[in-house]
């Protein structure tokens, strides 16, 4: 008797706790997020656009399709300036842009992007991550009900297209640029005019005179875009983007109402999806100048010496003004520039140095 009540009871735990499993799996396997991603980048644009393909991707992967992310590029669900607002407005849960696109919302977001003769991409990274960049940066994405993450790194950036040489400061006066950001405004400084234009629209406006010049990304992304059919001239340095971060912008509703262990798996993506960017950058730049200059006959040019000075003292004055336009920015920038001069101090005597040591040979 007691055998049989035994096997019995065991029997009926045996199917409850089997019934158990079976419906925290459905449950599981129920419980699909769908997600829009926005970016400002052309669909499926080398390097910016697949990256943020890729950080849908992953997403899926790493969950196990428990969210389901489709990306839209610029113009295809909003227009590429739009995409903050979409974000914080719910209209979609994600976003893939720049942060210095939204200084209107506020201007010390400039400051998560890049900054003239600032961070390098391993310097910004450091910040970041293990500096309090990325701190600063969640507070200030706060008040717009959004959550920001690093996704993405170009690197040194070249320092545009031009349809005239650059010989001296003077060459810069009443000079039509799309450039982006602080660069921007030491260029308007320079006596340029700066315009601001999202990636899909520069060939155009080059071929046809709406601009003088325009700085994109680097020869991977330039060859793509076939800039060299609008302009001769490609110079380098690119002073006013040395390590460009590219974000992840996150609903925080939308973050929120995930799981932890999904908000892990979002967050975790977006690291990995940086890293990438920046390795494929390092891979594809190289090849990619070298077609520019052998194939189709582009003039490669170094900015002038007094150019690269003029700017630098610009700079300086920009970056040091847009620290004292609020509070907020005071406090970021004091933590930028702290981080700045401790990584430099140590830049210099590693990767400047080796550098410099490598080239000898």
């Amino acid at each position: 008797m007691q055998r049989r009540d035994f096997f019995k009871q065991a029997g009926v735990a045996s199917l409850t706790l089997g019934a158990c499993t079976a419906g925290i799996k459905t449950a599981q396997a129920g419980t699909a997020y769908k997600w829009k991603l926005v970016t400002t980048w052309p669909k499926n644009f080398p390097g910016l656009g697949t990256g943020a393909n890729r950080l849908a991707e992953l997403i899926g992967e790493m969950s196990g399709g428990r969210i389901r992310v489709k990306v839209y590029g610029a113009k295809e669900l909003v227009p590429a300036f739009e995409v903050f607002d979409a974000v914080a407005q719910g209209t979609a849960e994600m976003g893939h842009g720049a942060a210095y696109y939204w200084k209107g919302k506020s201007e010390a977001a400039q400051f998560f992007t890049t900054v003239p003769f600032g961070m390098t991409a391993q310097e910004r990274n450091g910040w970041l991550y293990h500096g309090g960049g990325l701190a600063l940066w969640t507070e200030l994405y706060a008040r717009f009900g959004l959550v920001p993450a690093p996704a993405g790194n170009t690197g040194v950036q070249m320092g545009g297209w031009f349809n005239k040489e650059i010989k001296s400061v003077a060459d810069l006066a009443g000079l039509k640029m799309r450039i982006p950001g602080l660069g921007g405004e030491v260029l308007k400084r320079a006596g340029g005019t700066p315009v601001n234009l999202p990636g899909g629209e520069l060939f155009t406006a080059l071929q046809s005179g709406a601009i003088d010049a325009t700085e994109w990304v680097g020869p991977y992304n330039d060859l793509a875009f076939g800039l060299y059919k609008a302009a001769k001239y490609y110079y380098y340095p690119g002073f006013h983007e040395p390590g460009t971060t590219l974000e992840a912008i996150i609903n925080r509703a939308a973050f929120e109402a995930l799981p932890a262990d999904l908000q892990a798996i979002v967050l975790n993506a977006c690291k990995v999806v940086n890293q990438d960017m920046l390795a494929e950058y390092t891979a594809r730049n190289p090849v990619a100048l070298q077609t520019l200059i052998e194939k189709h006959g582009v003039a490669l040019r170094s900015y002038p010496a007094d150019v690269i000075a003029k700017l630098h003292r610009l700079a300086k004055e920009v970056v040091s003004e847009l620290a004292e336009k609020d509070a907020f920015s005071r406090k970021v920038y004091a933590s930028y520039r702290k981080f700045l001069r401790q990584s430099q101090a140590w830049s210099n005597i590693s990767e400047l140095a080796y550098l410099q040591a490598r080239d000898l040979g």
